[in-house]
């Protein structure tokens, strides 16, 4: 028994010296934690935001309706399935969307006429900015 008194006094003593030369904890309400709280919120922003630019200078985001391939019409017959009106070039195909599965259902002889205006299919940003530029004239 008595070789187990001196690990247990060394072990304390280490624990004790230990705890002395710890630096304090902040305090939640300081200003040297509330300043590095902040400064990691910021850089986390800093970094989402140079993400965004990266992506947007790479020209990573989705194509728009702007390409040989345009959506004119769209149905939803459910929850997962659609039919869509594509136009490729002057030709209009019907196809079948559903997961995991795409099928053609019809090429139209006589294409359909579209109304001007944007096609349904046009993203959210297409249509945010045209909402916002009509706000601007009115």
């Amino acid at each position: 028994m008595r070789w187990l008194t001196f690990p247990v006094l060394w072990l304390a003593t280490g624990a004790a010296r230990a705890q002395a030369e710890a630096p304090a904890a902040l305090e939640p309400v300081s200003s040297p934690y509330l300043l590095k709280l902040t400064g990691g919120l910021i850089l986390v922003v800093l970094v989402i935001v140079a993400l965004a630019w990266l992506v947007k200078k790479l020209n990573l985001a989705q194509q728009s309706g702007q390409g040989l391939i345009r959506v004119v019409a769209g149905l939803s017959l459910g929850t997962r399935d659609r039919i869509v009106l594509l136009q490729v070039g002057e030709e209009q195909i019907l196809v079948g969307l559903s997961p995991g599965r795409i099928e053609k259902l019809h090429t139209l002889a006589q294409p359909l006429e579209l109304p001007d205006g944007p096609a349904v299919g046009a993203n959210f940003a297409d249509r945010f900015n045209r909402l916002m530029g009509d706000r601007e004239t009115s």
